[in-house]
């Protein structure tokens, strides 16, 4: 009976409900805004990329890697950015990446970085993007597609697999792949480039052998009178720590977002994060003595307690802790207590008082002179920064903090 009732209500939508059905997209964008966000810090990247700029070695480029969105800070905003600075390409990891940028505008080369499977590669021509090739088969695929369809030649980058072991062709057997590119007259050896395993550590013995193998492929190459066209291997801790390996460009992503890629990299003096996640809290209540906190009672409070709800948890890609980490509100720390749900966490906020409902939290970027970085936050999750970054979901809506317009870019390096 009660359903009936239900269906009934239902199936007498007024005329005003009928026009806001027809129209979503107002009916959407007359909600409220979100509770949680996304901030992305164009200014911050601005400052970030023009660091990198002063420390690149005369005669050394980079191409500013956006796969995965930039990272989460949005592939069209960051690539801007880059490009503004004097980026000399873009890389992604897909062909469809590669058609979003062409979609939205942008002409400047791409590199889609990784393996291909044969069918990608008609389409990745066709967008004037340049794949990478590391396999035989591959190459005989390119050879056979190049040579019928018009234009070229069809610039391409070899992979060389200096110990990764992932994606490439390995370097002893690498010169004869570059031939075979060279010589074909439809193909153009547009660059070569290699990988580190780990650039970013302490011990750099095996990433001092990856750049001894590059190089000798290398050294083959000027040998057999193969020009290479640009010479890539560095990554953000490769271009940190390994001055040898810069070559004609490094491939950059994360160190213009303010990131590291580890904590023993050198630093770059004025480097600032880009990104932060901020929402606002939606309850404020007292936990008495001996009370629990949520999911499975991991918190019990020892004293009254003041505890504020954050309406966010795992489910928009905060990490499911438990009775660890913390956000910053009013520039103070506030300890997470008890599980991380799927759309909800709490703090404890008794230390700072006057706090209500409605008060901005920070979980992830800096509130006043304190900051929460996105290793900080890795660690407390046991995982990377890179999969901090990349994880939050598109529930949360970015926000875009740009920098002042300006009459012209400045000059490329």
């Amino acid at each position: 009976m009660a359903a009936r009732r239900l269906m009934k209500t239902l199936s007498h939508t007024s005329p005003a409900d009928a026009a806001s059905t027809a129209r979503p997209n107002a009916r959407i964008a007359a909600l409220p805004e979100p509770p949680a966000w996304v901030e992305i810090d164009l200014t911050a990247l601005r400052n970030n990329l023009g660091l990198i700029r002063r420390e690149l070695p005369p005669g050394v480029g980079w191409i500013d890697v956006i796969k995965d969105n930039a990272y989460g800070h949005g592939a069209r905003e960051v690539a801007s950015e880059a490009l503004r600075a004097g980026a000399l390409a873009l890389a992604v990891v897909t062909v469809r990446e590669a058609a979003e940028l062409r979609e939205a505008g942008f002409r400047q080369p791409i590199l889609v970085l990784g393996e291909r499977f044969p069918e990608e590669l008609e389409s990745c021509l066709a967008l004037g993007a340049m794949p990478s090739i590391g396999e035989a088969r591959i190459l005989d695929a390119l050879e056979k597609l190049a040579d019928r369809l018009p234009g070229g030649p069809f610039p391409v980058h070899l992979k060389v697999d200096t110990g990764m072991n992932r994606h490439g062709v390995r370097w002893e057997a690498a010169p004869a792949m570059a031939r075979r590119i060279a010589v074909h007259p439809r193909l153009e050896l547009a660059g070569v480039y290699s990988h580190f395993a780990m650039s970013d550590e302490a011990d750099q013995t095996f990433a001092r052998l990856q750049i001894e193998r590059f190089n000798r492929f290398l050294a083959e190459l000027e040998a057999s009178g193969i020009r290479p066209g640009l010479r890539h291997m560095a990554n953000s801790g490769g271009f940190l720590q390994l001055p040898q390996a810069h070559y004609d460009a490094v491939r950059i992503g994360l160190l213009p977002l303010g990131v590291y890629p580890s904590a023993v990299c050198r630093r770059l003096t004025g480097l600032r994060q880009v990104m932060s996640v901020r929402s606002r809290l939606v309850s404020v209540r007292t936990l008495r003595a001996g009370e629990t906190y949520g999911y499975g009672l991991r918190y019990r409070a020892q004293t009254d307690r003041r505890i504020g709800i954050v309406p966010l948890g795992y489910g928009v890609g905060y990490p499911r802790l438990v009775n660890q980490g913390a956000v910053l509100v009013r520039g103070r720390r506030a300890p997470l207590i008890g599980s991380v749900a799927m759309d909800a966490l709490a703090v404890d906020v008794t230390d700072i008082p006057g706090i209500a409902p409605g008060e901005e939290v920070t979980l992830l970027g800096r509130q006043g002179d304190v900051e929460i970085n996105a290793r900080e936050l890795a660690g407390w999750a046991g995982t990377v920064c890179y999969d901090v970054l990349t994880c939050w979901s598109e529930r949360l809506p970015r926000r875009y903090v740009r920098p002042p317009v300006e009459a012209s870019p400045p000059a490329a390096p």
